[in-house]
């Protein structure tokens, strides 16, 4: 077994962002302190040092921003034209275009996501997300049945998630404005920062005050956000046991939660599936410690004929990734953003040993600090297995194996919950029978974790969820 070793650096990593001492609440277009000026610290995940420290909004603080918000709402951007508001989503779009690096860095730094993932996919896919969006600001009639009812509902309360921070927050952002709501935005505890960033970026772009409010802290604060009567809709992002718990303290309230949970994606894949392709795909997506903000970590059902030699392959790619600073472009393999995800993930593993998988993990020593779990490979799993059935974000795959297209739709069904699943095949019939009957939202064929804003769970679904129609 060879070593893991740390990602080389043909030129030196980029050095970090210029971070301030502390960062306050984004309320009508201005910063202030929280309640009593409470603060909480957010670290580097790669090392453990304080990065900087962060407002811990209390309820009477989210309550200041719900009412910002309902202010720009009335006063600003519901009397805005269409054309206008779309202006102002464009010039987000160019201000966030030009600190983009800033961007990335910030965003790897804080949620320790390697630099190449969040360079070349999370800012990217933001920016975009961003431009998308302002094309459909005067265009609402087209996203409804007709258009008197291309009405906006109001304010809008977005929960951010930790897996791909500024992507999660955005795509909450984007089409609320596009549609002419305003927003309360609480971006994750443990990684905050990009969200801050972004709200700098509002206020460059002259967004009148209040159209965007970003609000930080605990679990605390997102209850108080969740169970305000001032929202008229709440988007989450996150685990299948905090939705329901935002179901139950929403019961009562004048809006259904739009509710993105965390599933346990299944990529399928046959026997005729183009291999070198599949395993090469599949590790990138889930050594990054996180992929994108649909999906927690993968389960591998693969057909039984040729289970042994994916496991060879699999095994083989894990041993050549880079493990280290993910600041560092090589990098394929980062920290987990908090050390309670990591401990998470080690637990689970542990338990799929003890259960009777095989576990395979690259020779690596990690660094004395920060929340590092090498690449981590379980071959043999059964799908009572907890790794099989519970969401965990990391670098963490289990296989499954099946005979039969029956017997993997099957065992990919066989969860609470599925947001995204992949197909792999040379069949253009098996791939298109396969897919109709996963139950997953959305599902890549030949690929993984591919995205664009148009996409259906975005695009008109997604503009729909923030108009009163």
């Amino acid at each position: 077994m060879s070593a893991v070793l740390p990602a080389p650096q043909i030129a030196p990593a980029p050095a970090g962002p210029t971070l301030r001492e502390s960062y306050g609440l984004f309320i009508s277009g201005q910063w202030s302190g929280a309640t009593g000026d409470a603060t909480y610290a957010t670290h580097n995940p790669a090392t453990e040092h304080v990065l900087t420290r962060v407002a811990l909004a209390d309820a009477a603080d989210v309550d200041r921003a719900v009412r910002a918000a309902r202010r720009g709402y009335e006063k600003y951007w519901r009397k805005l034209r269409p054309a206008e508001r779309a202006k102002y989503i464009y010039r987000i779009a160019r201000a966030a275009t030009d600190r983009a690096r800033e961007f990335a860095l910030l965003e790897t730094t804080d949620s320790g996501r390697p630099i190449r993932h969040t360079r070349d996919g999370d800012v990217a896919q933001a920016v975009a997300t961003f431009f998308y969006h302002a094309g459909w600001a005067d265009k609402l009639s087209w996203a409804v049945a007709s258009a008197d009812r291309a009405r906006p509902l109001g304010v809008a309360g977005a929960l951010a998630a930790a897996n791909a921070p500024l992507l999660s927050a955005v795509s909450k952002i984007a089409p609320a404005l596009a549609c002419g709501n305003t927003i309360v935005v609480k971006p994750s505890e443990s990684a905050p920062l990009s969200a801050l960033l972004l709200a700098d970026v509002m206020a460059e772009a002259d967004l009148p005050p209040g159209v965007v409010n970003v609000v930080t802290g605990d679990a605390r604060t997102g209850a108080a956000l969740a169970e305000h009567p001032g929202i008229d809709r709440l988007a989450f992002t996150g685990s299948a046991d905090a939705g329901r718990a935002i179901r139950r303290a929403t019961a009562g309230a004048k809006h259904s939660p739009l509710l993105e949970l965390d599933g346990k994606p299944a990529c399928v894949l046959y026997e005729d599936a183009a291999l070198d392709q599949a395993v090469e795909a599949l590790v990138d997506a889930f050594a990054s410690g996180s992929t994108s903000i649909r999906s927690a970590g993968w389960r591998l059902l693969v057909q039984e004929s040729i289970a042994p030699e994916v496991g060879d392959r699999l095994r083989s790619r894990l041993e050549t990734l880079r493990h280290g600073d993910p600041l560092d472009p090589d990098t394929d393999v980062g920290p987990l953003g908090s050390r309670a995800r990591r401990d998470e993930l080690v637990a689970v593993a542990q338990a799929a040993a003890e259960a009777g998988a095989d576990v395979f993990a690259p020779a690596w020593t990690p660094p004395e600090r920060g929340f590092w779990c090498p690449a981590t490979l379980a071959t043999n799993v059964q799908p009572a297995m907890r790794i099989a059935r519970e969401s965990v974000f990391g670098p963490l795959l289990g296989t499954i194996t099946f005979r039969t297209p029956a017997e993997a739709v099957a065992l990919a069904n066989a969860v609470p919950a599925g947001f995204a699943a992949a197909v792999w095949t040379s069949s253009g019939a098996l791939a298109l029978h396969t897919a109709q009957r996963l139950a997953a939202g959305v599902i890549w064929c030949n690929t993984i974790d591919r995205s664009d804003p148009s996409a259906p769970q975005g695009g008109i679904a997604g503009l729909r969820a923030y108009l009163d129609s």
